[in-house]
């Protein structure tokens, strides 16, 4: 497993933070493109401890989990960010404000109807108790889902390891470690060759 996180980046901000100016470089390459933002929970074993569950617990899933948050390249290219193994019960919204500091602070997103209220994201259009959405609106969240695929396509194929999509396994403290991995095998899957040519 430490093999593999050390040849196989989750990311393309974890492989180019290792050099500054490939850091920047970057950003400054993404800055071009609205990247696609989407969490998802896995579930974990029920912890022993009662204030512990408490902590672990999502209203939304009704079980105790884990959450990761997937920044990608529009069509689900390849993965740009990665956020493993937060609790459950944290929003996406909160989540994304927490840890949205590897990218520029004008970087522009899609997302989901988690996200809105955040100035930066592209949100569907939502409805009100006193109104429903119009003709124009629901084609715009037609279009804006058509878009966003790519991340749900992505995080299907990270699902494809049991690993990532039945109930963890293992110990909680390896949860980070594993998934990284599994999403460094996801990026190498996609026939992103970033493998550096003395670990071959």
């Amino acid at each position: 497993m430490e093999i593999l996180r050390e040849i196989l980046p989750a990311s393309q901000i974890e492989e180019a933070k290792k050099d500054e100016q490939k850091y920047q470089e970057l950003c400054e390459r993404l800055s071009e493109y609205e990247l696609i933002i989407d969490s998802a929970e896995q579930a974990i074993a029920r912890p022993s401890d009662y204030q512990e569950q408490k902590k672990y617990y999502s209203g939304k899933k009704k079980m105790h989990t884990l959450k990761n948050q997937f920044i990608v390249l529009p069509g689900g290219q390849d993965i740009v960010d990665v956020c493993i193994g937060e609790l459950g019960k944290i929003s996406d919204i909160k989540l994304f404000r927490n840890n949205r500091q590897n990218l520029d602070a004008k970087q522009r997103f899609l997302g989901d109807k988690a996200y809105i209220g955040e100035e930066f994201i592209t949100t569907p259009y939502k409805k009100t108790k006193k109104a429903e959405l119009s003709k124009i609106q629901k084609e715009e969240n037609q279009k804006l889902s058509s878009r966003r695929i790519g991340v749900e396509h992505l995080i299907c194929r990270v699902k494809t390891f049991r690993v990532a999509r039945d109930r963890f396994p293992l110990a909680r403290h390896r949860y980070h470690q594993v998934i990284m991995a599994v999403c460094g095998l996801v990026r190498l899957h996609l026939n992103y060759s970033f493998i550096p040519s003395h670990a071959l």
